[in-house]
């Protein structure tokens, strides 16, 4: 049985290997280690393997998680759960990173909550790429308005687009969102200055991703194991 030292090994060698694949540097994706639902063991485990960032799906989970290990100053945040406006002050107070902004209440709250004595939060808006009924994310005729609302906000930096694309869809349909959400990110890109990240690419579809310009692959299962 494989340690999550030697899983995270396995997970950026296959990152390296995509990235060449396309024609990318390897250090122009960077790992995000899902860490829901697995205990903060397993979390030591990883960042003694040298993994520094972690995601976390479920806000109080999370947030306790972030306290427990608040010693580890050099471990980086990220909420990529659907945050609810009864939890935004624990987010604003505990995360360094929430991807799954998808609508202008939700970074309103997120702002004004923020703590002045934090550096500025930052926000991924989560993009609803296939329009499906069943996801969270922003309908991308109401893209525009969101990223102008998130950029005059004093205390949010907005960095970029994360999304989750339907699953076990054909090549045919994998290559066409894929190729829509690198459009839309390279168009804000060239236009905003801290716009720098496309978070999209599971386990399952890490290979493909990349190749569509991700510069963030979010590995769970891979790294800690079947969810518990």
């Amino acid at each position: 049985m494989q340690t999550i030292a030697e899983r995270l090994d396995s997970a950026r060698k296959g990152i390296d290997q995509a990235a060449t694949s396309a024609h990318r540097p390897p250090n122009s994706v960077k790992l995000l280690a899902v860490s829901k639902t697995k205990p903060v063991s397993d979390i030591m485990e990883a960042y003694e393997g040298g993994q520094r960032m972690f995601g976390e799906n479920y806000v109080q989970e999370g947030v306790e998680k972030v306290q427990e290990l608040s010693h580890l100053s050099d471990i980086e945040w990220h909420m990529i759960g659907p945050v609810q406006s009864n939890k935004t002050k624990v987010v604003a107070e505990h995360f360094d990173w929430v991807q799954s902004v998808d609508r202008e209440k939700i970074a309103r709250r997120l702002n004004e909550q923020r703590p002045d004595s934090m550096p500025p939060l930052n926000v991924c808006i989560q993009v609803n790429i296939d329009d499906e009924e069943s996801k969270s994310g922003v309908a991308l005729s109401e893209l525009d308005a969101l990223v102008e609302f998130i950029n005059s906000q004093k205390h949010l930096t907005l960095r970029g687009l994360m999304a989750i694309p339907k699953a076990d869809p054909s090549e045919e349909q994998q290559r066409a969102t894929l190729s829509k959400l690198k459009e839309i990110f390279d168009h804000y890109h060239t236009s905003l200055s801290n716009f720098d990240t496309l978070s999209v690419g599971m386990s399952s579809d890490m290979a493909e991703a990349i190749q569509h310009g991700s510069t963030m692959v979010r590995i769970g299962t891979a790294i800690f194991g079947k969810r518990n």
